[in-house]
């Protein structure tokens, strides 16, 4: 598949046209089914269904993650961003579903996102996680960036018309990443939303290939791309 590219493509679709052990690096954020839009925050996801039942949600994801496993290479992470979320009255946590797939989890890293709104019914979830996976659990990063496992990445910012993409998560977030795997030359994001990773990228001289199901974010990533600075 062609490197420096968003393709407009399911996630799923997009993964088995990869090769086995072609990729270095993956750095994503997919859905949280929570019921609202992942890019947007309205009611309805435009391409991804985020309201699917609990199980089929989570077979889904294990379904990502062994074809993520599948393309990376021996020495490959993922850098998976998701969130603890309750149902029900019930937590549910990402390690339900990762447990179940080959990946060795080296560490979970606690991500305070000062960029929540505050509502008026409840205390406002103030953090995210962020999983580091591998696939040997001989797999080292280098912290060149003298960070914890706590990160205080604190720069959202809407992107697109009128901030039609509210979640686009922080550059510094992917050049962190991008810091401490210095040898990671193609990294592939399969939820690409608005093209973060593609950006960041693509300014630290590294391949990448980007998945979109969304015709408008697709496009929107691409004009990104063309910018000379991420958010100028």
């Amino acid at each position: 598949m062609k490197l420096n590219t968003i393709h407009t493509i399911d996630c799923i679709k997009g993964l088995k046209k990869l090769d086995n052990s072609s990729i270095d690096l993956i750095i994503t954020s997919p859905p949280y089914n929570l019921g609202n839009d992942h890019h947007t925050g309205t009611k309805k996801h435009k391409a991804y269904d985020d309201n699917l039942e609990e199980e089929e949600y989570q077979k889904w994801q294990i379904q990502v993650l062994e074809e993520c496993f599948r393309v990376l290479k021996d020495s490959g992470s993922l850098i998976y961003q998701h969130k603890n979320r309750i149902k029900l009255g019930a937590q549910i946590s990402p390690y339900q579903w990762i447990f179940k797939t080959k990946f060795t989890i080296k560490q979970e890293v606690v991500w305070i996102n000062r960029s929540q709104n505050f509502d008026k019914i409840r205390f406002y979830p103030f953090t995210e996680r962020v999983y580091w996976l591998t696939k040997s659990p001989k797999t080292k990063l280098i912290n060149t960036i003298n960070k914890y496992d706590v990160f205080d990445w604190n720069e959202w910012k809407p992107v697109g018309t009128r901030g039609s993409h509210t979640r686009a998560f922080p550059e510094q977030f992917v050049a962190d990443m991008l810091s401490v795997f210095p040898d990671a030359k193609i990294v592939l994001d399969p939820f690409m939303g608005s093209g973060t990773v593609a950006k960041v990228c693509q300014r630290m001289n590294r391949d990448f290939i980007g998945f979109e199901k969304d015709k408008e974010f697709s496009k929107l990533a691409r004009q990104r791309l063309k910018e000379k600075d991420l958010f100028d």
